[in-house]
């Protein structure tokens, strides 16, 4: 069951992404509703930010965490590596370049160095590529959290984001360890984040779980930082910890940055219930999916 685990924390994080990049950014819930209705299967992007995806593509985010899936596969996590392949990633790049890239990218090649030209972005983004670790370092908390924190240091050095990365690496390790998504996250917050820069947030995620989430995530906020992404992806775990898909499709019905907080809950929802609970349509509807799981079948 733990192999099962391992891969849907993997695969139910890119199919978030996946599911999210047909309204990706669109704020107004509205539109969603008007354009596509209720979204259980991936579509074309609705925005011009994405010019170019289709439908099964991942958006920018999902992107980043093949990168880091792919560096992963030479041997554990190297944040050199991981660098150097992120930033070769973007030199031909025809996909959207938000303001962390493209920071990172001009701190990089004015010769700061590969691990230290991070922007200062407190994007959730960041932090929300750290499924890709997990088929690594699964069985090793101590090097699955160091590996979230620096691999989310290099183009987010921010520290809310980071205590995001370590807060989730120990929430999916949990998880995959057996325990229940929601008491995870509360023994979590208790053991490790009590007086920390994100408690608050973690703690807002938590009580909201019994309220709507379209409501609830209007007034976290959409936005892609840390104070609205972390507490919005915390809600959509806690509210929906035994039902995989429904928590995806409402992450996305939510509107905004769907990609961030919805790649962080699919990587413990997935974990939590293996693959049997992501819709077999989302597996084979990626444009990456052979990639993946031959990534996968190596590591």
């Amino acid at each position: 069951m733990t192999d099962n685990r391992i891969k849907a924390a993997v695969i139910g994080a890119f199919a978030a992404d996946a599911l999210s990049l047909g309204v990706h950014w669109v704020y107004n819930t509205g539109v969603i509703d008007k354009k596509l209705g209720r979204v259980e299967h991936y579509c074309d992007p609705l925005t011009s930010y994405h010019k170019g995806k289709k439908a099964g593509d991942f958006t920018h985010y999902g992107d980043q965490m093949m990168v880091l899936l792919e560096s992963v596969s030479g041997g554990g996590f190297d944040a050199h590596r991981f660098a150097e392949m992120w930033r070769t990633f973007f030199a031909d790049y025809g996909g959207y370049f938000d303001k962390a890239t493209k920071t990172t990218l001009e701190n990089m090649d004015a010769g700061k160095g590969l691990v230290d030209s991070a922007s200062d972005s407190d994007d959730l983004a960041g932090a929300s590529r750290l499924a890709a670790l997990v088929p690594v370092y699964h069985d090793n908390l101590e090097q699955l959290v160091s590996a979230a924190r620096a691999q989310t240091r290099i183009t987010h050095n921010d520290d809310r984001g980071i205590l995001g990365a370590d807060f989730f690496a120990r929430t999916v390790f949990a998880v995959i360890d057996g325990q229940n998504p929601l008491a995870a996250m509360q023994a979590i917050l208790d053991t490790h984040f009590s007086d920390s820069a994100i408690a608050s947030l973690i703690s807002v995620g938590l009580e909201s779980r019994d309220r709507d989430t379209r409501e609830t995530i209007a007034e976290l906020g959409q936005m892609c930082s840390v104070e609205a992404g972390l507490p919005g992806a915390v809600h959509l775990i806690s509210r929906y910890a035994d039902d995989f898909k429904t928590a995806m499709v409402e992450n996305v019905m939510a509107g905004g940055d769907s990609s961030a907080r919805g790649m962080m809950a699919g990587m413990v929802l997935g974990a939590a219930h293996g693959m049997g609970a992501i819709p077999e349509a989302w597996q084979t509807g990626m444009t990456a999916s052979q990639r993946i799981s031959a990534l996968l079948d190596h590591l």
